[in-house]
């Protein structure tokens, strides 16, 4: 791995991005982040949910090869809350950087969750993509609202 993706790279990437979707959520009224939906698809604070839970797991199974992580996150029912989560899922993937070297991050094996074979990388580069693709849906919510989303470029 060069330095065009170090772990130290990637970690800034994945910290921009969650800056950028801490700020989506923070742009939603808090009755519609947790209600405002279309139809066949989840308000925004049960995608945020499903992206805290898919980081904590694969952080927890990269850094330390246990996989029995349960989330879900039954306990946050306010924006405050859900921010707070955020920031805590965050702190602990910060606290299990530092056993990701780029060797590491291209082991490959059988993903628990999926039975697809994938590196440490590919699993990461899923759970970004995967923030992604809910905070795009996101935007179309706050669309919806009347809100403006945040720019998209701005990261920091």
């Amino acid at each position: 791995m060069s330095e065009l993706m170090s772990p130290k790279r990637l970690l800034q990437i994945l910290e921009d991005n969650r800056r950028l979707t801490l700020r989506t959520i923070e742009a939603f009224p808090e009755e519609a982040l947790f209600h405002h939906a279309v139809p066949g698809m989840r308000p925004f604070a049960d995608m945020v949910k499903e992206i805290l839970d898919i980081e904590a797991g694969y952080m927890k199974g990269i850094a330390t090869g246990s996989w029995d992580y349960e989330g879900g996150f039954p306990e946050v029912a306010t924006k405050a809350a859900l921010l707070a989560a955020c920031r805590a899922v965050r702190e602990e993937t910060r606290a299990w950087w530092p056993r990701l070297t780029a060797e590491h991050l291209l082991q490959a094996d059988d993903d628990p969750w999926t039975g697809y074979r994938a590196t440490h990388l590919e699993r990461l580069l899923y759970a970004l993509e995967n923030e992604i693709h809910h905070r795009g849906q996101a935007y179309v919510y706050l669309r919806q609202l009347g809100i403006e989303p945040p720019v998209f470029y701005r990261r920091s």
